[in-house]
């Protein structure tokens, strides 16, 4: 028998490497968020509890979504006694429990790709969709949620309850959709997947620059997509996530500090995930059409190619920049496409575009428009508005590595 508080630490680690598999499992067994959500906290609760007098099982998973199921019916019978009708769904429950079928405990990461499908179906609008997945299958708090949208936690709060209301008011299907309504459901999907990286590789808020488990979930839900559907834009998502995540070492000092590109030890950057991240982005771009990600990840295998930043084919990196902005034309691709084109022909082009999409009034709130305006005009000696540019940065960021590198690039201003 272990003590008690090394069955707490193992309760934990499976916590945080499981719950969102139980969660999206039971989900598809009760056909419902709320009580799925209440089901796995209770079988975690009691996983506590029995644990240190019966061991941990051999499967802590499969325990779990079982322990999960049976609150599930319990709730369900407690309820009906106040509501006739819940008391078929409890018996077509307990029914489910007592099959104990295969697919209960060897699907359960398809179970995460039908929970995100069913997150995405058309009938929500698009942010609805990606909040609502975000927060369900990967268990991103409102908070992160609304930084990754640059928008508010009571927005994002807001957007979550409709789409679980829509959900079960239209009774929409738990599953992943038929090879002919995949192209209407891959959009919603892939945003949701990238954006979850995205907060793994730079977490958007906190005191670590990284957050690695999200952007491993993120990578493996890349994986079951491409077992799903091998299209040339799934491959483009997954060698997009492959060639950033190759640098994550080399992004970090030893005490935390952000390392820019610029200044990477690229011995450090992981060699397989760049192998397979090229292979996949040289299969997407020769099965055309292709679409967004697969841009970006032709500019990360660029990158990847290059020893140096001097050694950078800049000259394609900025036109493969005017193709992804004829394709997308948002403000952050324009953002980034500026700082290509400060690389190729000198900061003060790069200043000049940066400054056009600030007097437009977008991106007056993001960190990083700002931050890349200081150093192009510190590249340019204009120490005044390069203090001011990272002043306004440093006032609107929220994660501590990235605020530690804009307060020490103000010393070296003075």
């Amino acid at each position: 028998m272990l003590p008690a508080i090394d069955i707490r630490q193992t309760v934990e680690d499976v916590y945080r490497a499981e719950s969102r598999r139980i969660f999206a499992t039971l989900v598809r067994l009760v056909n419902d968020f709320d009580l799925a959500e209440e089901a796995m906290h209770e079988a975690f609760a009691s996983a506590i509890e029995q644990w240190p007098h019966d061991g941990v099982p051999a499967n802590p998973r499969t325990w779990l979504v079982s322990a999960g199921r049976f609150k599930a019916i319990d709730v369900i019978r407690r309820r009906s006694v106040f509501d006739a009708s819940l008391a078929e769904i409890g018996n077509w429950l307990e029914q489910i429990a007592a099959s104990k079928t295969p697919r209960d405990e060897e699907d359960i990461e398809d179970d995460r790709l039908r929970l995100i499908f069913t997150c995405c179906h058309p009938a929500l609008s698009p942010s609805t969709q990606i909040a609502l997945t975000l927060r369900e299958v990967c268990d991103l708090s409102t908070e992160e949620i609304a930084s990754a949208f640059l928008t508010t936690p009571v927005t994002i709060a807001q957007r979550i309850v409709r789409g679980k209301a829509k959900i079960r008011g239209t009774r929409i299907p738990y599953q992943v959709p038929t090879l002919a309504d995949l192209p209407d459901r891959l959009d919603s999907v892939f945003s949701v997947i990238y954006l979850v990286f995205n907060e793994g590789y730079s977490a958007s808020s906190g005191d670590s620059l990284t957050r690695p488990r999200l952007s491993a979930e993120a990578i493996q839900l890349g994986r079951l997509l491409l077992e799903l559907l091998p299209d040339s834009e799934v491959f483009g998502l997954l060698s997009l996530m492959l060639l950033h995540e190759s640098r994550r070492t080399a992004r970090a000092a030893p005490n935390g500090d952000l390392i820019l590109l610029s200044d990477q030890d690229r011995s450090l950057w992981n060699s397989n995930s760049i192998r397979e991240g090229q292979s996949l982005v040289e299969r997407a771009l020769a099965s055309p059409p292709f679409g967004t990600y697969t841009i970006q990840a032709a500019i990360a295998a660029i990158h990847a190619e290059a020893a140096t930043v001097a050694a950078t084919d800049w000259v394609q990196i900025v036109a493969l920049y005017d193709l992804l902005f004829r394709a997308n034309p948002s403000p952050i691709v324009e953002l980034n496409r500026a700082v290509a084109f400060a690389m190729r022909d000198g900061p003060a082009v790069g200043v000049s575009l940066i400054e056009a999409i600030l007097e437009r009034g977008d991106l007056a709130d993001y960190h990083l428009i700002h931050a890349a305006r200081a150093d192009l005009y510190r590249q340019l000696g204009k120490t005044a508005q390069a203090r001011e540019s990272y002043q306004n940065a440093l006032a609107l960021v929220q994660q501590e590595p990235e605020s530690r590198f804009l307060e020490k690039r103000l010393r070296e201003l003075s």
